[in-house]
């Protein structure tokens, strides 16, 4: 009887259908999941910068491309190209040499503050490029601490270091803007990986550098070519860093752009320019899709597993090192910042941050200037959620079925990256005015633009954790039964979830600090924070200058709070695993 019965029950129709789920299945849903992420680029990329651009290169209706030959051979063009190349290229090389060592410290390594650390790491990524740039010209000109220091050590003949408008102050400062980066993204991953494999080569005899290079590195290249990529977009179109810190001898294309729109009133210079940075954009995303390997299956553990005390002086010393490189590159401008907004031109007191709680409206702002903080954080949670839909639908839908389309739209996702924020945002005003998307004036243009910005850094953390999940846990839930929506909620999403709440930790994070697109959508009545940092700026006097040095302290606490939240935050088993 028992025999006889067996075969009945796995040849039924319901274990075939569990075991072997139709074709036209498989390629129906990643094909739906890529609907929401298509539509979202072609609205509010493709449409804004084609509109921006065709209007540079046809005012008058007739296409001129004589600019572009004029761009492609003048030799002051050619040279800020070169200088735009490779600075972007020396940045994201010495942003992973002094970012790996800081992702593996608070990834893998248990020590007082680590939590706390984590999330002041995060900070530098998202505060206005005009305000740090200040913060680096005070850190690194004739009378910075490190004069003082001097001067204290040696005497009045000591050398005076002076940074300013150098190569190294943008290095510096590039680094200081994307070791989050790589903290965040590297780090996320670094996390999971099951110390037990370098610990059985450690058994075996294996150094600590050959096991770094032979099991532990590659499992991170997925996540290391991903940060590499970010990381060098953000340096190749880097406008506030080179304007404020290279000064009028140093400039990338980002720069040369704004000059042309806001000084020289040359469109067509400038949606050539456009045209340039995309090309190059697009090669570099290219090289990326080559590099770019699947990632190894491998068994994933929860992010405390691997988490370990220090426990020999070679450990400490590491540690040490790593903090005393945080401590300088990364806590110092940052305290220059708080510093500056005590200063009052009575003396050091409250008086900045006593006008940012008060109640009447700003005569620059139209609003009080709490209310800037308030709509920070209400776009900012609108942008994540965008976001996450978005990021999280491509993500999904290009481990499910890694074919040409799935890695096309995944590599398009990055291009606002490498996209002249100018052009983006003069192409909302000028795109999205007429329906079905009329959103000109609506304060929807704000968490839209943000979100853009923040979608390619969903994508790029989720992508390698799906990726290192083993695809027999999927195809073992298939079999028993389960549709793929089930399987994808109770296989990928315990696994994934901790990446998840990184992903909106980040977006979070990058909408509150947006600046570049924002400043061209936002309403009057409806500033962000980094917009009245920057209105605030650009105001003469000793009192502007401290009222907004004290908002920009305010946006480092709550995007330092937003992020320690997310980095506690569970929804039941999620990001438990």
């Amino acid at each position: 009887m028992t025999s006889s019965r067996a075969p009945e029950r796995t040849g039924s129709p319901a274990s075939a259908r569990a075991s072997a789920p139709p074709l036209a299945v498989r390629r129906w849903v990643p094909a739906a999941l890529l609907t929401v992420p298509v539509l979202f680029l072609a609205a509010f990329f493709v449409l804004p910068v084609s509109r921006i651009v065709a209007l540079g290169l046809a005012p008058d209706g007739q296409l001129e491309l004589g600019v572009l030959g004029r761009v492609v051979t003048d030799p002051a063009v050619r040279r800020v190209a070169w200088f735009t190349l490779w600075q972007a290229a020396a940045s994201t090389l010495l942003t992973l040499v002094i970012g790996l060592p800081g992702a593996y410290v608070l990834s893998r390594m248990d020590f007082p503050g680590r939590n706390a650390l984590r999330a002041l790491v995060t900070v530098p990524f998202v505060l206005p490029t005009v305000v740090v740039g200040s913060a680096f010209l005070a850190l690194l000109g004739p009378r910075s601490p490190v004069n003082d220091l001097l001067v204290a050590l040696f005497g009045d003949g000591a050398p005076t270091l002076d940074l300013r408008r150098t190569v190294t102050a943008i290095l510096v400062a590039h680094v200081f803007f994307n070791y989050a980066v790589v903290v965040r993204t590297v780090g996320g991953l670094w996390a999971h990986l099951d110390p037990r494999i370098e610990d059985a080569a450690r058994v075996l005899g294996a150094s600590r550098w050959r096991v770094f290079r032979e099991i532990t590195l590659p499992l991170l290249r997925p996540a290391i070519a991903s940060t590499a990529t970010i990381v060098f977009l953000f340096t190749f179109t880097s406008f506030g860093v080179v304007l404020i810190l290279g000064g009028a001898t140093r400039a990338t294309i980002e720069v040369e752009i704004h000059r042309a729109t806001t000084q020289l009133l040359d469109l067509p210079l400038a949606s050539a320019l456009a045209l340039l940075q995309l090309a190059a954009v697009v090669a570099a995303l290219a090289v990326y899709g080559r590099l770019q390997r699947t990632a190894a299956t491998h068994r994933l553990v929860g992010a405390t597993v691997g988490v370990r005390r220090p426990r020999t002086r070679g450990e400490r010393a590491f540690l040490g090192a790593n903090l005393a490189v945080i401590a300088g590159l990364l806590v110092a401008p940052l305290l220059v910042l708080v510093e500056r907004s005590f200063v009052t031109p009575t003396g050091y007191g409250l008086a900045n941050w006593r006008t940012l709680v008060g109640t009447q409206p700003d005569t620059l702002l139209a609003v009080a200037p709490w209310e800037a903080v308030r709509n920070s954080i209400g776009f900012g949670i609108a942008a994540t959620v965008v976001a996450l839909l978005v990021g999280g639908l491509a993500a999904t839908a290009a481990t499910l079925r890694d074919d040409r389309v799935s890695g096309l739209v995944d590599r398009a996702l990055m291009l606002p990256l490498g996209t002249s924020a100018v052009t983006i945002g003069f192409g909302f005003l000028i795109a999205l005015n007429r329906p079905p998307l009329d959103l000109r004036g609506s304060p929807l243009l704000v968490p839209l633009a943000q979100a853009l910005i923040a979608v390619p850094f969903v994508v790029r953390t989720l992508v390698p954790v799906l990726r290192s999940i083993d695809q027999r846990l999927r195809e073992a839930a298939a079999t028993l039964g389960a549709r793929p929506l089930r399987v994808w909620r109770e296989v990928d999403l315990p696994i994934v979830g901790r990446a998840v709440l990184v992903a909106a930790g980040f977006s979070f994070a990058i909408a509150v600090g947006e600046f570049g697109a924002s400043v061209f959508v936002v309403r009057a009545q409806l500033p962000t924070m980094p917009v009245a940092i920057f209105r605030l700026l650009g105001r003469p006097g000793v009192a502007n200058f401290g009222q907004a040095m004290a908002l920009s302290t305010l946006l480092m606490l709550v995007t330092a709070s937003a992020i320690l939240l997310i980095d506690r935050l569970r929804v039941g088993q999620v990001g438990r695993f």
